[in-house]
């Protein structure tokens, strides 16, 4: 299957270690192009310019439609449990819009301006193993 993996540049490790995990179970992974780059652990690293520059948020979209599901890789951050960010959620959204399975790594965050949304969009929460793609595709 190939997974796109969505998530904040924040956890641009972990996330490479569960992609090389998914890869090994035998699925194609399709990373941000800002983990690809390492954009945050550059000195002069501007998050808004660095998404203009890279044009981000359109190759992501585009990762997405072909993509055959999305992971969101929904660790802790800013003292919120299993966070999910604006660019995330906007991606959850997109892969909702063309019928793509949505994955989280973690439960669900509550986070009361965008619970209903999530919840809306059919999400399948992962408890932190990402062999339950493997389980529910075979």
């Amino acid at each position: 299957m190939k997974i796109c993996i969505c998530c904040s540049l924040k956890f641009g490790n972990e996330v490479c270690k569960i992609a090389e995990r998914l890869e090994k179970m035998g699925h194609e992974v399709l990373l941000p192009n800002g983990v690809i780059n390492r954009l945050i652990e550059q000195d002069d690293f501007d998050p808004v310019q660095a998404k203009i520059d890279t044009d981000s948020n359109h190759k992501h979209v585009d990762k997405i439609r072909k993509a055959d599901a999305i992971l969101v890789c929904n660790y802790s951050k800013n003292d919120i449990e299993n966070y999910i960010g604006a660019n995330s959620f906007a991606e959850m959204f997109v892969a909702y819009y063309f019928n793509k399975p949505i994955y989280t790594l973690f439960p669900l965050p509550d986070m009361p301006y965008i619970n209903d949304e999530i919840h809306s969009f059919g999400v399948k929460v992962l408890d932190g193993e990402v062999d339950g793609i493997k389980q529910e595709n075979d």
